[in-house]
């Protein structure tokens, strides 16, 4: 009889079956730090989206046999200690093989289209007050015939190639940042800055790619150039991309991450009013289907270990 604890019901709104095996469940709409281990003490399968699992903490749980991760980042556990100790974990994969790249093409089309820009000119009554049918304040690029880069080949990053396609881009794979060689199908991290005219960033983060984006690596891109980041806000120096746009260093930027979730301290991307800025609030993912196949692939993988098998392995 497992004991089935998910820390955190209300980050995914699916339904969600309750897996065919003999079991206890129980679930809370979220959970605070202090509150972990009081609701794991007794658990044999925790389930968890972005509460952080360290390993000072997972010693003391000797009933847990199993980590059920509901989302495919793991960077909130300690993977390190979970292999050490042999405490297997599972993730979600290839749920968001739709709406993540979708969310990144429109972050692309409206930046490279100056969707704010106009829609604001329009609320300011440029429009009305124009001498011609349109006017020209802002400068409007295709994506047919540019340059989008690509950092992270999973399904998500293949997913946005193809739609990229589609528009007429060139994509370019980019070798790890300091890599020694460059494999074939990459071009090297230097050249990528330099000939993306869109570059996207769909890699997990890890202590190498932590701060991968910073002063210099903004310096090496196009001053029109566009970064998109749907994938972890800690990929990315945030303060230095603030004052990249500020000072125009960079075409533009959309985001779907922070560094930190929610916000509840701010943050230097918060308080950027600017045409070429766009923040949403991590919703990339969270189309009703794919929330539903996320829900899902959740209970099948918890099936799985309950029958000796372990789908969708990370430690």
């Amino acid at each position: 009889m497992h004991r089935i604890v998910f820390l955190e019901r209300d980050s995914i709104r699916a339904a969600i079956r309750r897996p065919d095996v003999p079991h206890l469940w129980e679930e809370y709409p979220a959970t605070a730090p202090e509150q972990v281990y009081e609701r794991l003490k007794d658990a044999t399968i925790a389930i968890t989206n972005k509460v952080v699992l360290r390993g000072e903490l997972l010693e003391r749980l000797p009933a847990l046999q199993y980590i059920a991760g509901a989302a495919t980042g793991t960077d909130n556990l300690d993977l390190a200690w979970c292999r050490e100790h042999g405490l297997p974990v599972s993730n979600i994969r290839g749920y968001a093989v739709n709406t993540v790249p979708e969310h990144v093409m429109m972050l692309i089309l409206a930046l490279r289209r100056q969707m704010l820009a106009y829609r604001a000119d329009l609320k300011a009554g440029r429009w009305q007050r124009a001498d011609m049918f349109c006017f020209f304040d802002h400068p409007i690029r295709d994506l047919a015939g540019s340059t989008l880069g690509l950092i992270g080949r999973g399904s998500l990053g293949q997913g946005v190639a193809r739609l990229a396609a589609a528009f007429g881009m060139r994509v370019l794979w980019g070798e790890r940042k300091g890599a020694a060689g460059v494999r074939d199908g990459y071009v090297a991290f230097d050249t990528l800055l330099a000939e993306s005219d869109v570059l996207s960033l769909h890699c997990p983060l890890t202590a190498e790619t932590r701060g991968m984006i910073g002063d210099t690596e903004l310096a090496a891109m196009k001053r029109d150039a566009i970064l998109i980041n749907t994938a972890r806000g800690g990929i990315v120096d945030e303060t230095a991309l603030a004052r990249a746009l500020r000072e125009g260093r960079i075409g533009g930027a959309g985001f779907d991450v922070l560094s930190k979730e929610p916000p509840r301290e701010g943050n230097p991307l918060l308080d950027l009013d600017l045409p070429n800025f766009i923040l949403t609030p991590h919703v990339g993912w969270a189309s009703d289907v794919a929330m539903q196949k996320l829900a899902d692939q959740l209970i099948d993988n918890i099936e799985a270990f309950a029958r000796g098998e372990i789908r969708n392995r990370v430690a």
